[in-house]
């Protein structure tokens, strides 16, 4: 009974599909009619004109977006928990050619306009010290904690008025947009470039960068393909994220996600440290507890000394949920 990562989730079997029925001659790289649809497929979901490019990885999805937007001698303002600074192995610093990351504090692993007002305070100008050039924030955040539409205008406002470019790393953009159910265009409002996850919830390698601005898309082209990022058979990428695009087999996914941890977080009663927005569970537990539950048969992972992260994902059993539910409530 697994609840390490929603990367170890099944491939939807709408994906499976999709991808059978592309298996069949047609133009190389993103040159398919199923690549060639992305754009209007994200327009539509987004109420907004914007083109869509698809990569293998989430880390290739925020480095390439970012890279639109830094310069080698820039940097990147992001919280100090977040998945570019802890969680992709220096990939950021070699895709933007030694571009620094500026980490502020926040509670939850979300940043606020006032933490990167004191972060930039103090920067010089001139040549002699980084200045940022883009910020970056994770939806939902590395606790599982969404920004409201409102925090996410707050922070672009700061960005536009230092001239800053404006990131979102989706990597559970899905889970984030069922918690709030509002329009996914509202979510999104005053970003620039959106990394769309798909393999956490259903998809089997395909990830999109969502570019709101389409004219950067083209230079995007050129960075996707020198990034080695520009897969020959693209349709079978594009055919993964149509099909979880279709009838919001996407968001169906996420709230599936978001309620079996809700019902962890019901279990969890004072334990938890931090609000249960999407799928994600983080409580108190000690060596002990952490050892019960393992003999059970309940896959996680310890975080630090005194604490599990517990997983949902989109093909979580009911059976394994509710078993699970009933080993913390017994703790």
């Amino acid at each position: 009974m697994q609840f390490l990562s929603d990367n170890a989730a099944a491939v939807h079997p709408s994906v499976w599909k999709a991808m059978q029925a592309a298996d069949a001659a047609d133009a190389p790289y993103d040159n398919d009619g199923l690549s060639r649809a992305l754009d209007a497929a994200f327009s539509q979901l987004f109420g907004r004109e914007c083109a869509a490019l698809w990569v293998a990885t989430g880390t290739a999805a925020n480095c390439l977006a970012l890279s639109t937007m830094v310069q080698p001698h820039g940097a990147v303002l992001c919280h100090r928990e977040a998945h570019i600074e802890m969680d992709e192995g220096g990939a950021p610093g070699f895709f933007l050619h030694g571009a620094k990351l500026m980490t502020v504090e926040g509670d939850h692993a979300k940043i606020t306009p006032e933490a990167l007002k004191a972060a930039v305070a103090g920067i010089r100008d001139g040549v002699h010290q980084v200045h940022p050039h883009a910020v970056s924030i994770t939806q939902a955040s590395e606790y599982g904690c969404v920004y409201r539409p409102d925090e996410v205008a707050a922070l672009a406002f700061f960005a536009r008025g230092q001239g800053l470019g404006l990131h979102m790393d989706g990597a559970r953009f899905a889970n984030a947009a069922a918690f709030l159910d509002v329009a996914p265009g509202d979510i999104v409002a005053g970003v620039d470039a959106l990394s769309f996850g798909f393999i956490k919830n259903g998809a089997m390698g395909a990830e999109a960068v969502v570019q709101f601005d389409p004219e950067e898309a083209e230079v995007l082209r050129f960075r996707r393909k020198r990034a080695g990022q520009l897969q020959s058979k693209g349709r079978f990428l594009a055919a993964q994220i149509l099909a979880m695009l279709e009838g919001d087999l996407w968001l169906a996914n996420a709230r599936s996600a978001n309620a079996a941890a809700a019902e962890l977080a019901a279990a969890a009663g004072q334990r938890l440290l931090h609000p249960v927005e999407a799928n994600e569970v983080f409580l108190t537990c000690t060596a002990a507890e952490r050892a019960a539950l393992r003999q059970q048969g309940f896959g996680f992972y310890d975080w630090g000394t005194e604490a599990a992260r517990l997983v949902t994902a989109w093909d979580a059993k009911a059976e394994d949920v509710a078993a699970l539910a009933r080993a913390i409530a017994a703790l």
